[in-house]
C-alpha cells in the first residue's frame, strides 16, 4: 500500500527504525514524515481491509457523550472512534485506527461489519468533536476553577470582608486627616515607604547573593523514554508576527512524532486564523478556534487547548516569542533529574530590540534584572517565584491538579507560580532564552504594564482572602516575599508618583519662602533616602546581570529611570482605577514583526 503511495521501501524501513528509535508507532512516522498525507494514507489503508472511508462527517450526526469526547481530544495518538447517524438514521461507527487496530479491524471484516464502520482521519474526527461539544469546552474553561476551587478564582475579585474592610479604611482616612493630620500624615507615609524599602532590599539581597551562573551540558539522548511535549501558543490580532512564529517554533529541537503544537486563536480573530492558514502547517500543528465568549483572556484560551493536549510536560509561548532551539531538550533534562516537586520552569526572556529607542531599552533592561537576576535567585532559595507570562514550562498532571489557569485573571502566569508554591511545589529557572521584542512606544508599554499591576493586585487580594491560611501554606519567607513582590510592588508604584509630587512641594515652599516644619524636613530626608535607595538597587541588580557589550549605554538607563519610574506610577494609578471599572478587561499589547539590529 505505501508502494502504491510512493514510499519506497528503503524509506520503510527507515520510517521503522526511527519509530523504534523514538518508541512511537510506524504510522506516526509515516505520517509525520510529510510523504504521505493522511487522507490518503487512511483512505488507502481502508481499501486494503475492506471498509468504507469517510471523508467529512457531519458534526451533529455524532452520537457519543461529553466524557469520551474529552478522552478522545486529549488522547489523539490513541484510537479514536465514535457513534455516527448516517444519511438513512442507522447508527454506524466511525474509526479512526492507530497502528494496532489495522489487523483486528481486518480480522473483523468477514463478520460483516463493512457497512457498520467508517474510518475517517483523526484530524477530521478532532474538528467534528470540537464542533459538536465546543459549548461544554467553553463552559469548562470559563467554570472549572471557579466550580472546584472558588477561593482561588478571580471571578469575584473582592470578597466581602475585603470590601467591608476597604469601605472602612476609606471612611477612616479622611476622619483621621481631619483630626490628627500629622500623626496619620506620618505613619501613613511610614507605612508605605516600608514597602517601598523591603522592594529595594529584596532587589539588593538578589545582585549581592546573586546565585552562580553555570550552562548546563545539553545532550539530546533520544530515546524511546522521551514523553509527548505539547507547545501551547495563544494568538489574539497577531496576523503580522505569524510567520517569524513558525519559523521559530519549526527550530524546537524535539522528534516531531513526540512534539504537538497548538496555536490557539479567538473564533472571530478572521486576520489572525487567515495568516496561519496560508502556511502550510505540518501535521503536528493544529489551529484551535475558541467560541467567542467573556471573558476575552488569554488565559482562558489556554484553559480551552489544555484538554485537547496529550503531552506529559507543556509549555506556553507568546505569540513574538522566538525561544532557543534547545529549550524544550534543557527543560526535559531538568524534569527528569527532579523529583515530582519540581512542577515549573521558567525560561529567561531577553528583548531583542533594546536598540528601538530608551523604552525599548529600559524594558530590556528591566528584563534582565527580572529574569537573570531575581528569579534566579528567588528559585535559588527556594522562595516563591512569580512565574513570567510567557516560557513556563509544567509537568502536566501538576498543572490540572492545581487548577490550570483562571481565566478571570489578567496576569495568570503570577497567579499560577502562587497556587503552586501554596501546594508545596518548586518553580526553578532555565539558562537558554526565549527572545521577543518588548513595546517601543509609550502607549504600547503604558497599556501592557496597567494590565500587569492590575492583574498583581487582583493576585493578592485573591491570595489574601484567608490571610492565615496563605501564611500556614507558605513558608515564612515565602510569605514574606509574596507580600514584598505583590503588594509591595504596587504600592511602591503607587507612591512613587505622591514622593515625586511632595518633593516638587518642598521645592515650591522653598523657593517662595514658606515656613516649613523640622517633621516635614525629616519626612522629605527620609523620602530622598527611600527614593535614591530604589534607584539604587534597581540599577545595581541590573548592571550585575547585563553582558558586558550592553553596559555601553549604561548612563543612559540611570538618567531615565526617575521618568521611567514615574511612567510606572502612573501606570498603577490606572491599574487601581481600571480593576474597579474593568477587572477582567484584558488590553492587548500590538506587536510586529521582529526587527534586526
Amino acid at each position: 500500500m505505501l508502494g502504491d503511495l510512493g514510499v519506497s521501501p528503503g524509506e520503510c524501513a527507515r520510517l521503522a527504525a526511527q519509530a523504534r528509535f523514538h518508541g512511537t508507532s510506524f504510522q506516526a512516522e509515516v505520517l509525520a514524515s510529510g510523504q504521505v498525507s493522511e487522507p490518503a494514507y487512511f483512505a488507502a489503508m481502508a481499501r486494503a481491509i475492506g471498509l468504507q472511508y469517510a471523508g467529512s462527517i457531519d458534526p451533529e450526526r455524532l452520537f457519543l457523550d461529553e466524557g469520551a469526547c474529552m478522552e478522545m481530544l486529549g488522547r489523539s495518538d490513541r484510537i479514536m472512534a465514535a457513534g455516527y447517524l448516517d444519511g438513512e438514521g442507522r447508527l454506524c461507527k466511525l474509526i479512526a485506527p492507530s497502528q494496532a487496530n489495522w489487523d483486528s479491524l481486518r480480522r473483523r471484516c468477514g463478520q460483516d461489519i463493512r457497512h457498520r464502520v467508517s474510518i475517517v482521519t483523526p484530524s477530521a474526527l478532532r474538528k467534528a468533536l470540537l464542533a459538536r461539544f465546543h459549548r461544554s469546552l467553553t463552559r469548562r474553561a470559563r467554570d472549572a476553577l471557579y466550580e472546584q476551587q472558588p477561593e482561588h478564582s478571580a471571578r469575584h475579585v473582592m470578597w466581602p470582608w475585603q470590601g467591608y474592610a476597604l469601605g472602612m479604611l476609606t471612611g477612616f482616612l479622611p476622619v483621621a486627616m481631619a483630626t490628627v493630620p500629622t500623626l496619620m500624615l506620618f505613619g501613613l507615609h511610614l507605612f508605605l515607604v516600608t514597602f517601598f524599602i523591603a522592594c529595594a532590599a529584596l532587589r539588593t539581597a538578589a545582585a549581592i547573593s546573586r546565585p552562580p551562573t553555570r550552562q548546563p551540558r545539553i545532550s539530546m539522548l533520544l530515546s524511546p523514554d522521551l514523553p509527548v511535549y505539547s507547545v501551547i501558543v495563544a494568538l489574539y490580532q497577531e496576523a503580522e508576527v505569524v510567520p517569524d512564529l513558525l519559523v521559530g517554533l519549526s527550530r524546537l529541537h524535539w522528534p516531531r512524532t513526540k512534539l504537538e503544537i497548538k496555536l490557539v486563536c479567538e473564533g472571530d480573530d478572521l486576520e489572525t486564523i487567515a495568516a496561519i492558514q496560508t502556511h502550510p502547517l505540518s501535521r503536528n500543528v493544529e489551529l484551535v478556534l475558541v467560541p467567542p465568549s467573556l471573558p476575552r483572556t488569554k488565559p482562558k484560551a489556554l484553559a480551552y487547548a489544555l484538554p485537547l493536549t496529550r503531552g506529559e510536560l507543556v509549555v506556553l509561548y507568546d505569540a513574538e516569542d522566538r525561544p532557543d532551539s534547545m529549550q524544550l531538550v534543557e527543560a526535559w533534562q531538568r524534569f527528569h533529574a527532579s523529583g515530582r516537586d519540581l512542577a515549573c520552569l521558567q525560561a529567561p526572556l531577553e528583548i531583542a530590540n533594546r536598540r528601538a529607542g530608551l523604552i525599548a531599552n529600559m524594558f530590556g533592561f528591566e528584563y534582565a534584572a527580572l529574569f537573570r537576576g531575581l528569579l534566579p535567585f528567588l528559585a535559588h532559595n527556594e522562595l516563591m517565584l512569580p512565574l513570567g507570562g510567557t516560557s513556563n514550562h509544567f509537568r502536566r498532571e501538576v498543572l490540572e491538579e492545581v487548577g490550570g489557569w483562571d481565566p478571570y485573571n489578567v496576569t495568570e502566569d503570577a497567579d499560577l507560580g502562587l497556587r503552586l508554591a501554596r501546594r508545596g511545589y518548586r518553580c526553578e529557572t532555565l539558562s537558554r532564552p526565549t527572545r521577543e521584542d518588548g513595546p517601543e512606544d509609550f502607549r504600547s508599554w503604558h497599556r501592557q504594564r496597567v494590565r500587569w499591576l492590575k492583574g498583581w493586585i487582583m493576585t493578592w487580594l485573591v491570595h489574601m482572602r484567608e490571610p492565615a491560611l496563605l501564611a500556614r501554606q507558605l513558608p515564612v519567607l515565602s510569605f514574606l516575599v509574596a507580600q514584598i513582590l505583590f503588594a509591595g510592588m504596587v504600592l511602591s508604584s503607587l507612591l512613587h508618583l505622591l514622593l515625586i509630587l511632595l518633593l516638587v512641594g518642598l521645592g515650591v515652599q522653598v523657593a517662595f519662602d514658606l515656613q516649613t516644619e523640622l517633621w516635614q524636613s525629616y519626612l522629605v530626608a527620609f523620602d530622598v533616602f527611600s527614593m535614591l535607595l530604589g534607584y539604587g538597587s534597581f540599577l545595581l541588580l541590573g548592571w550585575i546581570v547585563l553582558k558586558p557589550q550592553d553596559r555601553h549605554d549604561f548612563w543612559k538607563l540611570c538618567l531615565f529611570t526617575p521618568v521611567y519610574w514615574t511612567m510606572l506610577s502612573w501606570a498603577a494609578w490606572c491599574a487601581l482605577f481600571e480593576l474597579w471599572r474593568r477587572p477582567h478587561h484584558w488590553a492587548k499589547t500590538p506587536h510586529r514583526r521582529a526587527r534586526v539590529f
